[in-house]
Order: C-alpha cells, then sequence, then structure tokens
C-alpha cells in the first residue's frame, strides 16, 4: 500500500529564474526516463528542515531517493560531477528526516541514485542514471 507523504513537506515555489526552470523541467525529465524504467515516483521536490530530495521513487521494493543534476557542459565533471560530498550528506541527512516522519518507509531497502541530465532539457540532452550512486554511512 503506497501512503502519500506530501503533508511531509511543501513544493518549491514556481519562479522566474531560468536556472531553477532548467532544474525543475530537468527533474519531470528525469521523473519520465524513471518511469520507463519502472520505477514509481512516489514524491517530488521535498522540502523538510534538512534539505531538498528531488526524486523519491520505488523500485520494486527498494525505496530509491534521486537526487536530478542538469548541467549544460562538461565542465567541472559536467552534472554527475557535480553531486559533491556536501552534497550527499545534505540529501542523507533529509532523507534520515523522511523517514522519521515517515516510519511506514524504514521497511524497504534503500539506496541514492544520480540522474545527470547533460544539456539543456528542452534541446539535446542525455540522461545518465546512476543507481546506488553513494552511500550513507
Amino acid at each position: 500500500m503506497l501512503t502519500a507523504i506530501a503533508p511531509l513537506c511543501r513544493l518549491a515555489r514556481v519562479s522566474i529564474d531560468p536556472r531553477q526552470q532548467r532544474g525543475a523541467a530537468s527533474e519531470l525529465l528525469a521523473a519520465g526516463y524513471l518511469q520507463t524504467q519502472g520505477l514509481l515516483v512516489i514524491a517530488h521536490n521535498l522540502r523538510c528542515r534538512a534539505g531538498e530530495l528531488d526524486l523519491v521513487c520505488l523500485d520494486r521494493d527498494v525505496l530509491a531517493i534521486v537526487e536530478v543534476r542538469q548541467r549544460v557542459g562538461l565542465d567541472f565533471g559536467g552534472a554527475l560531477g557535480s553531486v559533491t560530498l556536501s552534497k550527499q550528506r545534505r540529501i542523507i541527512r533529509a532523507t534520515q528526516v523522511l523517514l522519521q516522519d515517515h516510519p511506514q518507509w524504514r521497511h524497504h531497502r534503500m539506496r541514492f541514485d544520480v540522474v545527470g541530465v547533460q544539456g539543456l532539457p528542452d534541446g539535446a540532452h542525455r540522461i545518465d542514471w546512476i543507481k546506488d550512486a553513494f552511500r550513507a554511512t
């Protein structure tokens, strides 16, 4: 049985900043891609006191926390290279809050994935998905 987790957090505000618009478009693109790969997107843009989670998905019995990164160029490692250790820690902390507030998800195995959108989401782009990209230790 799926339980809604939306009350935990609030959706991000709509912004006219082009960078934020590209980020939102990349998240929608990534969600669609993951759905074609068999994942069920159960939440997106979750914000809580510890940070933000881009996508929360179920991959059969695995709870997948997905960070979506978008970069136009390959500078500094491109989209996938932009998930720093500091960013990983923030994602892990936000996930801990999610699990505290929603104990029904604790029984699932869990992994942290990264989806990189290289290029413009509304133009030529490539999607790279790294399952189990990093671990909470």
